[in-house]
């Protein structure tokens, strides 16, 4: 029984040294890691220690090379090497040595180190920066009548959640910048459940939108009613059309007939011996004319001039 309490007491004495080890170490190297939603205006703070003669911040991006920020106590000098005007110092550095990095971005990941020198020895504090970025939500309704979430260009990669729980199934696309975005089809048990609502879940913020979808069988019989009436209304109207069409062109035989060759008028004998009664006329006349010429002169009949 001896024994065995003592190894339980050395075992709680060798954790207990562990913890202090860790938490001892932790302090020395000073490293935190931070997440910052794009946009923002993150501030990182050095360890404030008395008697600085040097402060010095070291960056290191992932994109884009190194760069440091100093300053001497001794000269009252500050220099900058290789670094964005986006980063900078808080204030002035004798007072406060923060440095704030303005509309962090993506581009601004990695790690900033602030480097104190003393008297009494160097304290480095290290920040290891990862940039969130919200997704884009968008929800709609697919060819079928299923819900379609997207969130997209989120970092990290977001999770979808549906409300009421159904069949989904998540599918992720990674982009150059370090995004994903998530696309989720939703499909309800109950086949008459006609909205859903899509929860998005992400440490820059959760999101959330609600939509109303008709299942595919009540697509096909608007579908099939659509094309009904669509070839209703194309009958309807060519009838129109025709019946306008049919009476227009009796109008048009009324008022203006088609013209025909033109007809002789009839010929009789009249006609045939016109001619020869003008010409008997004419001699009749003619002979009236010498007779009474005659009568008037009183000229014998012998001496009549010839006809």
């Amino acid at each position: 029984m001896r024994a065995g309490a003592n190894m339980k007491v050395a075992g709680k004495t060798v954790c207990v040294f562990v913890l202090l080890t860790i938490i001892k170490v932790t302090e020395t190297v000073g490293e935190s890691n931070v997440s910052v939603t794009v946009g923002k205006s993150p501030v990182f703070q050095c360890t404030k220690k008395s008697n600085v003669t040097m402060i010095t911040w070291k960056i290191s991006p992932k994109v884009g090379g190194p760069c440091t920020l100093g300053y001497r106590a001794d000269h009252n000098k500050t220099d900058r090497t290789n670094c964005s005007d986006s980063m900078n110092w808080k204030s002035r550095p004798d007072w406060d040595p923060a440095l704030e990095i303005q509309q962090v971005g993506i581009a601004h990941e990695g790690n900033y180190t602030c480097e104190l020198v003393t008297v009494d020895g160097n304290f480095p504090t290290t920040y290891l920066l990862s940039v969130l970025v919200p997704p884009r939500l968008s929800l709609y309704c697919d060819g079928h009548g299923s819900h379609v979430c997207e969130a997209a260009a989120g970092k990290p990669p977001a999770w979808v959640w549906w409300v009421p729980g159904g069949n989904s199934t998540p599918k992720e696309e990674s982009h150059g910048d370090g995004t994903v975005t998530v696309l989720s089809k939703f499909t309800a048990h109950n086949t008459s459940m006609t909205n859903a609502t899509c929860v998005v879940f992400h440490p820059a913020g959760n999101q959330s939108k609600s939509l109303t979808c008709h299942p595919s069988g009540i697509n096909f019989v608007v579908l099939s009613l659509s094309i009904v009436f669509s070839l209703l209304s194309i009958i309807i109207f060519m009838a129109v059309i025709c019946y306008f069409k049919i009476h227009s062109d009796r109008y048009c035989h009324k008022t203006k007939p088609l013209e025909s060759a033109p007809t002789l008028p009839p010929q009789d004998d009249t006609m045939e011996v016109e001619p020869y009664t003008t010409y008997v006329q004419k001699e009749n006349v003619i002979y009236n004319s010498v007779s009474d010429l005659t009568v008037g002169q009183n000229l014998p009949q012998g001496l009549l001039p010839p006809t």
